[in-house]
């Protein structure tokens, strides 16, 4: 995880984050009703494609009758969650977007969660447009609704627009913070007070289909830390745990998508003089990908659930909206890598885990002997952050402190690599992809001196499954586009992910508002 405080943000920056001011038109008859956004997080580019033959559901649907990139990815080094889903809305890199990772992602303690207190989560962090402000810009009254497993995957896809943006709670309900609404409307406190979650209590998760069309071993020790990694899975028998257990297992999104359909219901999306605008982000994958690894039954045992899900929800949807008007895309926010243990059968009997913890202790011990607040330097998802203005007001030399740290970073085994953005801005940037992906992360002289490439199949710390590399296993993810303004068809070729808003803007008749990073896949559009 990487952390950032306010203190590395210029105040300019932060005004600049506001969406500009636009004048909405009135849109046209041609337009689509419904645009549906989907992002299925941790839905690794080869997933689609491995388990095809046993998928008869939505994705199969979408793959097979829409225009499906099988081969996309996500140009940037840091591959996780909330950058992902930032670019996937506005077509724009980390670099652009100011979401550089998880933990630079959400958390707002200026806000709070409705009905359960704490601390919040809301854009405040993005920087600039996305699709949401888009649609509005052309449709004056669109309905804009975002609802996900997670706060930051229901944030980030429609950036700082203000709308209907719901995510789950461990107590079992969806919530939002103060940045959207003073209290819940009544339609998701009726959906809430069905307590599905805790209903579900000691619920059995046990295989789809016969033992005999999984070819996975069921007896892997490297899975879910040697601890229940063999069918059945079972919620636990409390009703309270088993609301906070339920993201762990596939019923997670039958039940985000769900609450999905109840909120097309009460906003009647699709159903006016306008394009209203769907995002759904679905997160059982990401959980059950890293307790069990992208290699294991119960990953393909929760897509093939995911596909007859997302069918379910295709057609209940259709009855709501003529699926003539409606357009859909889907992606996923990143992919994973295998876990160490299993990498041999990659070609990687090396991999490992790794840590540089050692090594940041003791240069924060260093700071805090010298009278220097250490939290003024941090290190996660790869990148050393440094808040080199008050570290130079107290007189440390940071292109020492870098310079050392740098050193004692490349001798640690797994590390393929230690490079300032200074030093990868030199290189060819087209055929250099990791040194790409970091300049898609951040600026040459900000707030990151200093990028870490692990070796290719080693991970950070010691969750069985993980992602966060520029490696293109955590980069490759499928783009699917779906809908009247889309030729169906298979295209081999490699795209962006952030060219996936530019592209779904054309078929639905919106102008983006700023410079965007990618570009519109004409090949996909009738």
């Amino acid at each position: 995880m990487m952390r950032f405080s306010l203190a590395f943000i210029p105040a300019a920056a932060l005004l600049a984050c506001a969406p500009p001011v636009v004048t909405p038109s009135s849109g046209s008859a041609e337009d689509p009703a419904l645009v549906v956004l989907i992002t299925v997080d941790q839905l690794r580019g080869d997933y689609i494609d491995r388990w095809g033959e046993q998928l008869n559901g939505g994705l199969s649907r979408l793959a097979r009758t829409g225009a499906y990139y099988p081969n996309a990815v996500h140009d940037h080094a840091i591959t996780e969650t909330a950058p992902g889903h930032a670019s996937i809305g506005s077509g724009r890199f980390p670099v652009s977007t100011g979401i550089a990772s998880n933990s630079t992602g959400v958390f707002d303690q200026t806000t709070q969660l409705l009905e359960h207190g704490g601390a919040g989560a809301s854009p405040h962090r993005f920087q600039g447009t996305t699709i949401a402000d888009w649609l509005v810009a052309r449709h004056r009254s669109a309905r804009i609704v975002s609802v996900s497993g997670k706060d930051r995957g229901a944030i980030l896809p429609i950036g700082r627009r203000v709308a209907d943006v719901y995510w789950y709670a461990p107590s079992g309900r969806f919530t939002t913070s103060t940045y959207y609404r003073r209290e819940l409307p009544a339609w998701v406190r009726e959906f809430n007070a069905r307590q599905i979650p805790r209903s579900w209590a000691g619920r059995e998760w046990t295989l789809l289909l016969a033992e005999s069309a999984y070819p996975e071993a069921d007896s892997v020790p490297a899975e879910s830390n040697g601890q229940l990694f063999t069918f059945p899975h079972q919620l636990p028998l409390a009703p309270a745990a088993a609301a906070q257990a339920l993201p762990g297992f596939p019923w997670f999104d039958d039940l985000t998508l769900s609450f999905a359909l109840s909120a097309a219901r009460a906003l009647e999306l699709g159903r006016g003089a306008r394009t209203d605008l769907l995002a759904v982000s679905l997160s059982a994958t990401d959980y059950v990908g890293h307790r069990f690894g992208p290699d294991s039954r119960e990953l393909h045992d929760n897509i093939l659930r995911l596909d007859r899900a997302l069918g379910a929800f295709l057609d209940t949807l259709f009855t709501m909206v003529d699926h003539r008007r409606v357009v859909i895309a889907l992606s996923s926010d990143h992919g994973v890598a295998p876990m160490p243990e299993l990498a041999g059968r990659y070609g990687a009997p090396a991999a490992r885990r790794v840590t540089l913890a050692p090594i940041v202790s003791e240069m924060r011990r260093g700071l805090a002997a010298a009278g220097t607040d250490s939290l003024n330097v941090f290190f996660g998802s790869g990148a050393l952050s440094v808040n080199r203005g008050v570290l130079t007001a107290a007189r440390v030399n940071v292109d020492s402190l870098v310079t050392a740290f740098a050193v004692a970073a490349a001798r640690v085994t797994g590390v393929a690599s230690v490079t300032t953005l200074e030093e990868l801005a030199k290189r060819d940037t087209s055929t250099d992809h990791i040194a790409r992906r970091w300049l898609n992360m951040f600026r040459p002289g900000g707030e990151v001196p200093v990028v870490v490439t692990l070796e290719p199949y080693s991970i950070w710390g010691s969750i069985p499954a993980t992602h966060g590399s520029p490696h293109d296993y955590d980069a490759h993810v499928p783009v699917i586009f779906w809908g009247e303004p889309f030729t169906p068809g298979r295209h081999e070729g490699r795209v962006r992910v952030v060219d996936l808003a530019p592209t779904l803007a054309r078929a639905a008749g919106l102008q983006p508002r700023e410079r965007l990073d990618g570009r519109v896949l004409s090949e996909a559009l009738r």
